[in-house]
């Protein structure tokens, strides 16, 4: 390229951003207030929202700004959504799974799904099929006053911490386990008594035998909460979550009143935070699972074909009695498995096998 094009190639560069800038100055401003679910100081989990607006505040230029309230300053995180659809607030992070009371257990179909898509798969479902469209039409079949918008999402959690090895089905029988989706009506049928705590509970409840064992996130997010510390066998692979997905959601009224230029800021700030918490988390979990074996006395151990089977077999039970009581349920199952059966040829071919699999001919 010739100094001269160079030149002007820079200069419009440089005056678009400048328009942009003022354009964005000029709108009214707007400052969305977002308590979130998990507390900041669990990296890889709850940092995206602290990413998201870090980087946003300074992409705006002062135009949308995001204020993050960290769990229980604002409003308790299980009235996350409710305050957001009512106006309460105007904005909040969290994940659909949280809010099956209200949506029902279609919901957590947009957080994880066991033996289900992984991340890439998961966001090209969300993105390029018809994801997206299913998950807002939830909040809107149900009456509920807010945008919903991707904004956060991790690879497979590790699928259970327990005090003694689980060598066959029957071993996990009378089992008291903190567990999360649509992944813990698989386990009732296992014979496991579950229970959703939050994060802050969890340690707790183990230190006082109120649970037996639990599952929470990845190895280095989980090893913030001290797990470690009481349990020593930590399994593999998650089943239940083979990728978890994440939401900022928005106030309807003060999503319409933004202006288009404010709220594609918004959505593309999203999906930069979709690749940043994704990039992080499979970062940083390698080390902890070397220091949980090294120094902390962890055994991590992959589930055996036989329970991963009877998993499974729970699991396909879960749907058809999910189906079978909501329509919508249904729907977004079907819509899932028809994108998936058409992904599963690229899979078949594109990929290597991962280990202990093999790829038919």
């Amino acid at each position: 390229m010739n100094r001269k094009l160079t030149a002007l190639v820079s200069a419009v560069a440089l005056a678009l951003t400048v328009s942009s800038g003022a354009a964005l100055s000029a709108e009214k401003k707007t400052l969305l207030k977002v308590p979130v679910y998990f507390g900041t100081h669990l990296t890889g989990l709850g940092s995206t929202p602290k990413w998201l607006a870090e980087n946003l505040n300074e992409a705006s230029g002062g135009s949308v700004k995001i204020k993050v309230y960290e769990p229980g300053k604002l409003i308790p995180p299980k009235e996350i959504l409710e305050s957001v659809a009512s106006g309460k607030v105007n904005a909040g992070y969290t994940t659909p799974g949280y809010n099956t009371g209200v949506l029902g257990n279609k919901a957590g179909i947009f957080s994880a799904v066991p033996f289900g898509p992984d991340a890439p798969e998961f966001l090209a479902w969300i993105y390029y099929g018809e994801g997206r469209k299913l998950w807002q039409e939830m909040y809107d079949k149900k009456g509920l006053n807010v945008h919903a918008i991707p904004c956060g999402i991790i690879a497979p959690e590790t699928s259970g911490w327990f005090s003694k090895p689980i060598d066959k089905p029957e071993d996990l029988q009378g089992v008291r386990m903190r567990f999360f989706g649509l992944g813990a009506l698989v386990m009732e049928k296992m014979g496991v008594s579950t229970s959703l705590l939050p994060s802050s509970e969890i340690f707790p409840a183990l230190e006082k035998g109120a649970i037996d064992a639990t599952e929470f996130s990845m190895p280095a997010i989980d090893k913030l909460l001290g797990f470690h510390k009481i349990l020593k066998f930590n399994y593999y692979p998650g089943w239940h979550q083979p990728a978890t997905l994440f939401e900022l959601i928005v106030n309807g009224d003060t999503w319409k009143g933004m202006a288009k230029s404010q709220q594609s800021l918004v959505e593309m700030s999203c999906q930069a935070a979709m690749l940043d918490g994704l990039a992080l988390g499979e970062a940083i979990q390698f080390p902890q699972m070397k220091e949980n074996l090294e120094k902390n006395g962890v055994e991590n151990r992959y589930w055996s074909a036989e329970i991963l089977d009877a998993f499974r077999g729970k699991w396909s039970e879960v749907v058809a009695e999910e189906s079978g009581k909501d329509p919508e349920f249904k729907a977004i199952w079907d819509n899932l498995q028809q994108f998936r059966d058409g992904y599963a040829v690229w899979n078949k071919w594109a990929f290597l096998p991962r280990p202990g699999t093999v790829r038919e001919k």
